[in-house]
């Protein structure tokens, strides 16, 4: 049946947002006149209201139900703002209901949206009894239950979240658009709301922005001490400077920007250089943060370890050299007490020192040994005498032995007696069968020496071996062309990078008649020029073509870079002639000169006197002359002394003059032969070279076939 409500004509609300703000709502009046109630739901609140008596509120309700209750139709009792209620009122309020014909109460929080469908179910199964019953859980039993269906909702959305959400520069409209379809999206935001789903995304997005800082801050806290140790690797430099001092320095270094970015808006991670392309270098104000402070006190630290470090290694080396107590041979162990302490111990591990020891050991023993051998040679008439097979018996070791035993040389390699006896057996094996391979004087054995000599002179080993049986035929053709041009021209290569070569070469077509010729010592020769200053293995740049066939070779060179040049070309040209009949470029006569820089030897002393240094170790190397700048008196680029150009030519042309001697002579005038015989002694300080160079230098020294 209809019931006439008395609320007619007045406005319906749906919250309490709407009160004092009517007109920015919807506005729905009660109906006039009768409705059909099917049920009432008569609300009890339960919190403690300002200026509100609760016993009052009961008494109201009360009267209120009296009036519900003549309309015979289903009540239920429902306390609102349990999650703020009072206990004695929601107590008082089941009194109520119990003495109201046992009406069912329902505890309810809209706040926390707990029982609310329940007051509403409840109360529909009242009005349809065919429907189940529905079971009426308490207030704090239904929260719990609630707040573990949102627990167990919101683990699932931020596992949706985290799958989704890869980046931090993600944006929530997008996302959420994502997200829609996902049952795990649409039970939380049902659950919670979609301001709360929102949050949480917020909360993701901010954590993966504190980690991708956190990851770039490691990575630049990594490299930092690469970066400290590559610009300021010197203790001298730092140690004494304050922290801001030590930053203009490091800012004033060459590589600074290599390693550091100086930004313009600061701090680092509160700017979008935190996505920056450009983000492999360390940017400049994290020097400013503690971590960064530790890292550059631990360089300090490491370099002031290292230096002192270094101070024991010299100060145990220092020891060690001082020590009567060390000899060759004696062990570590036995040596130890005598040169270790306690600071040693502090700044080194042991194995350090042990390793500095036992080189130390190899040095005095390799000393000890060399001044033993000069014993021995000293000690010649000892090993005369002996059987052939230079086998000396026990008793003769044993007169040996005791010979030597007073001198300090013999008593120094007292720890190593089977070393010592074996240099005696070697040194005997020596005296009887002098080889190279038993000489004592090792790679200072003259005898391997002269031969390493004489084979960079002429032929190498291989090819010696090789090419034996055309090495008379290779001398007499290669001299044939020689022979067959005419003394009164001379073909000159001249050998310099940027252009050295052209810039001489003109230099001299400058003194030379119209008609290219040269007068040296009053005689008139045709002088043909040819200057090179690239890859010499090119045809265009080769030394010798069917044209022209050179008589000798002037190298210039005002540089390491052009003397290296110099070396790669000359190397280069006579591998391209090895093995060819032909082959006259291997003894090409080669003049190098050091060219004074443009200006008048503008280079300092101490380069000027470098590169002559350099220069006269090639010469040595190539086998040839060397002219000194100050006796050539070349003044690159301004005048060039024709007298000093003409002596240059005069030598090369008595070089020319000799090769064609040795072209191929009458039957009655045979090749002279000289012969020499020099004594040398192995391991002597004057070598091998300084006896030897200067006659196998000379253009007119030549093996016999």
């Amino acid at each position: 049946a209809a019931t006439k409500l008395a609320s007619a004509e007045k406005l319906m609300y749906f919250c309490t947002d709407q009160l004092g703000l009517e007109q920015d709502f919807e506005q729905k009046q009660m109906p006039d006149g009768k409705l059909p109630v099917d049920g009432f739901l008569l609300c009890v609140d339960v919190s403690r209201g300002m200026n509100r008596n609760f016993d009052e509120q009961l008494k109201f309700v009360s009267n209120l139900y009296n009036q519900l209750a003549k309309t015979k139709k289903a009540v239920v009792v429902v306390l609102t703002k349990c999650d703020e209620g009072v206990e004695r009122y929601i107590r008082d309020a089941h009194a109520f209901a119990l003495g109201k014909k046992n009406l069912q109460v329902v505890e309810t929080s809209a706040r926390s949206n707990v029982n609310v469908e329940l007051a509403f179910s409840t109360l529909v199964q009242l009005v349809d009894r065919s429907r189940g019953k529905a079971k009426i859980i308490p207030y704090f039993e239904a929260l719990k239950q609630q707040s573990q269906q949102i627990a167990a909702a919101k683990d699932k959305y931020e596992w949706l979240v985290s799958r989704i959400v890869k980046s931090h520069n993600e944006a929530w409209p997008n996302v959420c658009r994502k997200m829609q379809p996902a049952p795990e999206f649409q039970d939380y935001v049902y659950l919670e709301g979609t301001q709360k789903a929102k949050k949480l995304f917020l909360q993701h997005v901010q954590r993966l922005k504190q980690e991708h800082v956190e990851r770039r801050r490691r990575t630049y806290l990594a490299l930092l001490p690469q970066a400290l140790d590559a610009l300021v690797p010197d203790l001298d430099e730092i140690d004494h400077l304050s922290r801001a001092k030590a930053e203009k320095l490091l800012e004033a270094k060459p590589d600074f920007l290599k390693w550091f970015v100086v930004l313009e808006e600061t701090p680092w991670d509160a700017t979008s250089h935190v996505d920056s392309a450009d983000a492999e270098r360390i940017p400049f104000d994290l020097l400013e943060t503690p971590a960064a402070e530790q890292l550059y006190e631990a360089h300090l630290e490491k370099l002031r370890n290292e230096r002192k470090r270094a101070e024991m290694r010299r100060a145990f080396r220092e020891n060690l050299e001082s020590s009567p107590f060390v000899t060759p041979g004696k062990p570590w162990e036995e040596a130890r007490s005598f040169i270790m302490n306690e600071d040693f111990y502090l700044w080194l591990d042991e194995s350090v020192y042990v390793d500095i020891y036992g080189k130390h050991q190899k040095q005095l023993i390799d000393r000890a040994k060399e001044d033993f051998q000069e014993l021995l040679l000293e000690y010649s008439e000892l090993f005369y005498e002996l059987e052939l097979d230079a086998k000396p018996s026990k008793e003769k070791m044993g007169v040996i032995q005791e010979v030597l035993g007073e001198e300090q040389r013999f008593k120094a390699l007292q720890k190593l007696q089977a070393e010592r006896d074996a240099l005696i057996l070697k040194h005997i094996h020596f005296v009887y069968h002098p080889t190279k391979e038993t000489c004592p004087g090792c790679g200072g054995c003259v005898d391997a020496r002269a031969e390493q000599l004489l084979g960079s002179r002429f032929l190498r080993p291989a090819e010696r071996h090789q090419h034996h049986h055309h090495h008379h035929q290779q001398q007499q053709h290669h001299r044939n062309p020689l022979a067959a041009d005419s003394v009164d021209r001379i073909n000159l290569v001249i050998l310099g990078k940027d252009g050295l070569a052209r810039e001489l070469a003109n230099e001299i077509r400058a003194l030379c008649t119209s008609d290219d010729k040269y007068v040296i010592e009053g005689k008139m020769y045709e002088l043909a020029l040819r200057p090179i200053e690239g890859n010499v293995r090119l045809p265009v740049n080769a030394f010798q073509t069917p044209t022209f066939q050179p008589h000798g070779c002037l190298c210039l060179y005002n540089s390491k870079e052009s003397l290296s040049y110099v070396v790669e070309s000359i190397e280069k040209s006579r591998e391209s002639t090895l093995g060819r009949r032909d082959n006259h470029l291997a003894q090409l006569p080669l003049t190098l000169i050091l060219v004074n820089k443009r200006g008048g030897g503008d280079a300092g002393g101490d380069t000027v006197q470098s590169l002559i240094q350099q220069g006269q170790q090639i010469a040595s190397k190539l086998q040839c002359v060397f002219l000194d700048p100050a006796a050539a008196g070349i003044g690159y680029g301004r005048n060039v002394n024709e007298k000093q150009i003409g002596q240059v030519l005069k030598g090369l042309l008595d070089a020319k003059r000799n090769l064609n001697l040795l072209g191929p002579a009458p039957r009655d005038a045979p090749d002279a032969e000289l012969r020499l015989v020099a004594c040398l002694m192995c391991g002597d300080p004057v070598g091998a070279e300084e006896v030897l160079l200067p006659i196998l230098q000379s253009q007119s020294c030549r093996p016999v076939p």
